[in-house]
């Protein structure tokens, strides 16, 4: 297991989606590929989904953001690796990031903190070039307003 190779696709991850560059963050991503954006509620006491898609489904939503009626202030992705855990006879690799993003308003130059929260990564080890095979968005930060459909 190469934990270096692992930590920068965690980190070119988050400078792509930065750059919206769309494509590129696809690249990383295994065929099987799985997002999901998920958040506790304590009011109702569960887990809730607010993305779930394959491969294809972001796709799909990367090709239709330009459609949707968004707020474009600039979003940066800050993500710490905790953890990485190989499982050599999976050729695979469970990995545990801290994220923090951060928005910048259009209108003044202003940045926030916007949202915080864990990437929960399972990563394909096949052929010693990890690809991201499964990204769990778990957000602390349940508040965004409107207009935001860009991934984490």
């Amino acid at each position: 297991m190469d934990r270096v190779a692992i930590e920068e696709l965690v980190y070119q991850s988050c400078l792509l989606l930065d750059d919206k560059d769309f494509k590129g963050y696809l690249d990383l991503c295994a065929p099987e590929f799985r997002y999901t954006i998920t958040a506790h509620s304590p009011e109702i006491r569960k887990d809730m989904i607010w993305l779930d898609h394959d491969r294809n489904g972001m796709q799909t939503l990367f090709t239709q953001l330009p459609r949707h009626n968004s707020d474009h202030s600039p979003l940066t992705r800050h993500a710490t690796v905790y953890k990485v855990q190989c499982d050599e006879a999976q050729q695979q690799a469970n990995v545990v990031s801290a994220l923090q993003v951060f928005k910048t308003n259009l209108d003044g130059g202003a940045t926030e903190l916007f949202a915080v929260g864990r990437y929960l990564d399972t990563f394909k080890l096949n052929g010693g070039k990890p690809l991201l095979a499964k990204r769990v968005v778990k957000l602390d930060t349940r508040m965004f307003g409107f207009g935001y459909h860009i991934p984490f």
